[in-house]
């Protein structure tokens, strides 16, 4: 039997990476350590007895000391607590600095001084950006980071690797892209377009909506994040793909029909709008700065989590959050 310690787990990925563990049969207890912060919600605090819930901060100068002296010995830890959002790291890198690199350095110092094999969950956005034609990211790409967040990503990536190499930490790295799914924070893109359209708002889009992201559902990443805890090589990177490589805009756009076959009511058509989907739904706004235009990774190691992560579908995603509109 074994003890597991989660960071973040009340978040959007953390959670489902609860979820999937509470499904072994190897599960002594699974320590859950969260701050509540953004991204975080206490619909996501699992009820199973198996799982002992900190309500605590990474960050904190005695977080180490307090977290050795847990009553259980831990044999895994998955690091996925961080701030995430590119826009609010626009707006105040330095919360980014101290969650993403502090905090990061002092789950590495807890899985030191544990002797706990490690997993730290990644973003693809550290590799920068492509641009159209260019060939996917691989494990191989130099480290181009264009954002705060992906800068604070990349950061905590490295000290990762220097733990690794200096200490012989054994951990690993996954670099994954883009997740959906219920339960994410209504911050990102396709909670913002679903409450966007179920509030009879246009959905802004950045720039002309051109720009790609490559999609996974975040039940696929937590299995992916769980095999490579459990099969992965020390101090080796793993890039997880997803199942769908689009636009924005015709990510919006594929929302937008979901709304309009299965919600009648949220229609701008059921309000009186008679033009195109995008001029009735859509307002282009001044891009991000810095805005990435593609994302797009292969890996040199075959997952069986990967191969068999589910066919992009957005209707469960879109369901969830229709029902979780609050007017």
């Amino acid at each position: 039997m074994k003890t597991y310690l989660v960071t973040g787990g009340c978040g959007f990925i953390g959670s489902y990476v609860i979820e999937e563990l509470l499904k072994r049969d190897d599960i002594a207890c699974i320590y859950n350590i969260d701050k509540m912060g953004v991204g975080s919600s206490s619909d996501n605090i699992s009820k199973d007895k198996r799982v002992i819930n900190f309500f605590d901060d990474i960050c904190h100068d005695d977080f180490v000391t307090r977290g050795s002296n847990l009553q259980y010995k831990v044999d895994y830890i998955l690091h996925l607590a961080a701030e995430s959002h590119v826009d609010r790291s626009i707006d105040n890198p330095l919360a980014f600095v101290d969650s993403n690199l502090k905090g990061t350095a002092n789950v590495l110092e807890l899985a030191r001084k544990l002797g706990a094999r490690m997993v730290h969950v990644s973003t693809d956005e550290v590799y920068g950006h492509l641009l159209a034609g260019d060939a996917p990211f691989t494990e191989e790409h130099p480290l181009k980071p264009r954002s705060p967040y992906a800068a604070s990503k990349a950061g905590s990536d490295l000290l990762v690797q220097s733990y690794a190499t200096t200490f012989d930490l054994d951990v690993s790295i996954t670099r994954c892209c883009n997740n959906y799914g219920p339960r994410q924070h209504s911050e990102k893109l396709i909670p913002t377009v679903v409450n966007s359209i179920a509030s009879g708002k246009k959905v802004p889009v950045y720039g002309d909506g051109k720009n790609c992201r490559e999609w996974i559902h975040a039940e696929d990443h937590a299995k992916a994040i769980i095999e490579i805890l459990l099969t992965g090589e020390p101090n080796t990177v793993y890039n997880l793909s997803g199942s769908r490589l689009v636009s924005n805009l015709d990510l919006i756009e594929e929302i937008i029909a979901i709304i309009e076959n299965y919600h009648p009511k949220y229609s701008r058509r059921s309000r009186g709008a008679t033009g195109t989907l995008r001029g009735d739904y859509v307002e282009f706004v001044a891009d991000r700065l810095g805005h990435d235009f593609m994302y797009n990774i292969a890996s040199k190691h075959d997952l069986l989590s990967i191969q068999t992560q589910k066919a992009f579908d957005l209707r469960q995603t879109v369901e969830f959050y229709i029902s979780n509109f609050s007017s």
